[in-house]
């Protein structure tokens, strides 16, 4: 059976990473509808922008947001490839673990 390779396991570490925190999956929940600029986060998430810039590098870092500069402010949103490679690497490590299942099942 065909295993992930190094590289492939280093970005789900980092996709996995970043997503095991509330404050991150809160930001994620924030920018489901459409981009944001930080301002807006911070009133939304009532928090310092200190700690949002914090949560927010280690998402863009991850791969799951992307951002864009107009004038002084940064925009942030989810990147819908990343979300897709998630999407995919958990559906197939959910079929991966029915094969097993299966096989190692005693009748």
């Amino acid at each position: 059976m065909p295993t992930a390779s190094t590289k492939d396991l280093a970005q789900a570490a980092r996709w996995f990473h970043a997503l095991a925190d509330e404050t991150r999956l809160l930001i994620i929940d924030c920018l489901l509808e459409c981009e944001q600029c930080v301002c807006d986060l911070t009133d939304t998430l009532q928090t310092g922008q200190s700690r949002l810039s914090f949560h927010l590098k280690i998402l863009k870092e991850a791969g799951i947001l992307k951002d864009r500069r107009e004038g002084r402010w940064i925009y942030y949103s989810l990147s819908e490839e990343a979300l897709d490679q998630i999407g995919d690497l958990i559906e197939s490590l959910k079929h991966k673990g029915q094969k097993r299942r299966q096989a190692t099942c005693c009748e």
